[in-house]
């Protein structure tokens, strides 16, 4: 079993420790301690409110006395590189013999001091958004399918998709279906054990490499549930979506939405709902018939009472099942995805 280590230095919040949280959500019981000395004393749960009493610490060899095997990197800022103080710390890391997983864009496996000390200690270097070996274009492999795709969409980045991606997975399981998922950024393909980084494809090859991927998914399974990346409104980031969009050709969508966000990443105004969910339908016409399921809204900003009352308006207003799925579970949206699967032909 791991017993994993999150650095996240000076990065340990709701917000930056995107990685590192996902753990602390969905594998509390594989993380012995994380790494900010700007939080030490704290614990997950008292800095982003849940991960239990799992414990902050100023560096790796303080968490030597919980006896890690392996070191996640939690955060992964703008340009994806590792500094000083990172590399410090993943050096006594490997020192001590624990497997190191990187999401940033610089490789590990790239850098010849890392390597040299990883060899020398037998320890794994796992770069998450190495992309494939192998390119793989388009084939049009959608048209025989004999599962349906879910795709995770959203009005902007860091609304939710990765989260609202697994808690599907986890709740539909619960419901006794088989559900696959499909990673597509270093948290996903952390949590999922494997997928693909699109965000390090060469664009020509992005759709066709979702493809394969799916492609290569179990004939036995129920659904495939593929996490979302970006937003098509967004123009820094609209290429991966479409490139997953169009590589996935989903039967399903969830639009997922921060309700408490006037503006986007970028400090442009959020767009329409509406809109948003009848262009990537529209996106989709010329291929395939596609449907959205619901609307799962990241409510963390908004009291409880406002959120429910949100939570009710969108569900009048947009005609499908909304939640906030870690914050108030199902509320029949699972329920939803679950009919539509029995049906799907």
């Amino acid at each position: 079993m791991k017993r994993t280590v999150i650095l996240a230095i000076g990065a340990f919040n709701y917000i930056l420790n995107k990685t590192g949280n996902m753990l602390l959500r969905y594998k509390p019981e594989e993380v012995v301690a994380i790494i900010d000395p700007t939080k030490v004393g704290e614990t997950a749960d008292s800095v982003i409110g849940y991960g239990g009493h799992i414990p902050v610490v100023s560096n790796f060899k303080e968490s030597l006395t919980y006896n890690p095997n392996s070191l996640v990197i939690g955060n992964a800022p703008q340009g994806g590189t590792i500094n000083e103080a990172y590399r410090h710390e993943i050096n006594q890391a490997i020192q001590a013999k624990c497997d190191i997983y990187s999401g940033m864009h610089v490789f590990l496996n790239d850098d010849p001091s890392f390597t040299e000390l990883a060899q020398i200690n037998q320890v794994s270097l796992v770069d998450l958004r190495r992309p494939p070996k192998q390119n793989h274009f388009p084939k049009g492999l959608w048209k025989n399918r004999t599962y349906p795709v879910m795709l995770i969409v959203g009005t902007d980045c860091d609304t939710g998709k990765m989260t609202t991606a697994w808690e599907i997975k986890q709740q539909l399981s619960e419901f006794g279906k088989k559900v696959s998922f499909l990673g597509t950024g270093q948290t996903g393909i952390l949590l999922g054990e494997s997928g693909i980084p699109v965000d390090a494809i060469v664009s020509d090859f992005m759709a066709g490499e979702v493809e394969y991927h799916i492609d290569q998914i179990s004939q036995g399974t129920d659904l495939v549930v593929v996490e979302g990346q970006g937003a098509i409104s967004n123009y820094a980031y609209s290429g991966v979506t479409l490139g997953l969009l169009h590589g996935a050709m989903p039967d399903f969508m969830i639009m997922t939405h921060d309700p408490g966000r006037e503006l986007d990443v970028l400090d442009y105004p959020m767009p329409d709902i509406q809109k948003m969910l009848d262009l990537h339908l529209d996106l989709l016409k010329p291929f395939k018939k596609a449907s959205f399921l619901g609307i799962n809204l990241l409510t963390h900003k908004l009291d409880e009472t406002s959120a429910l009352k949100m939570i009710h308006e969108y569900e009048e207003k947009y005609h499908l099942p909304c939640t906030d799925l870690v914050r108030f579970g199902n509320r029949q949206f699972i329920e939803k995805i679950e009919r539509a699967l029995n049906q799907w032909t």
